[in-house]
Parts: structure tokens; C-alpha cells; sequence
């Protein structure tokens, strides 16, 4: 969320109330993991190893804690296998 919330303002240009409209559609549609310290302490040691930014790291860690298998990135390093 907080990455979709970056992109949104930052690179489309959304404003406040059509980014909110955006991350409602994605929390109706997809289950959204809380950021916790074990999310935390993973995305650390995964920037760590894989030289990824925090906020990709994060990420990263969040999809492999709820059992994700497959994610699709524009910043993260083509091929990568975590």
C-alpha cells in the first residue's frame, strides 16, 4: 500500500482523493498484510542480500510472509529469484 501510495502521487500525479479511490480498489480486491517487525526484519536482510531499496525489500518480504509465488515489478532486478 504504501508503495502504491508513493507511485500514485509521485509518478502519476493522482491527487490525494483519486489515490485514495485506487488503494480502496486494490484493498477490495487483494488482502493486504499489516507491516510487522518480522516483515520488517526479512525486507532488511533481503536488501541486504539482493541489494534491493528498502521500499522494494519491503515489499518483497510482505509477498513471501502471505505466501505469494509470483511478483511482478518495474524496479526490481529482471529474473531475480528469491
Amino acid at each position: 500500500m504504501n508503495e502504491a501510495l508513493a507511485n500514485c502521487r509521485r509518478k502519476a500525479g493522482l491527487s490525494w482523493e483519486d489515490t485514495g479511490v485506487f488503494l480502496a480498489g486494490i484493498q477490495s480486491l487483494c488482502p493486504v498484510e499489516d507491516l510487522t517487525v518480522q516483515t520488517h526484519q526479512v525486507g532488511r536482510a533481503l536488501a541486504e542480500k539482493y541489494q534491493l531499496s528498502v521500499n522494494d525489500a519491503m515489499v518483497v518480504s510482505a509477498e513471501l510472509i502471505s505466501g505469494c509465488t509470483t511478483l511482478r515489478g518495474e524496479d526490481m532486478h529482471d529474473g531475480l529469484l528469491i
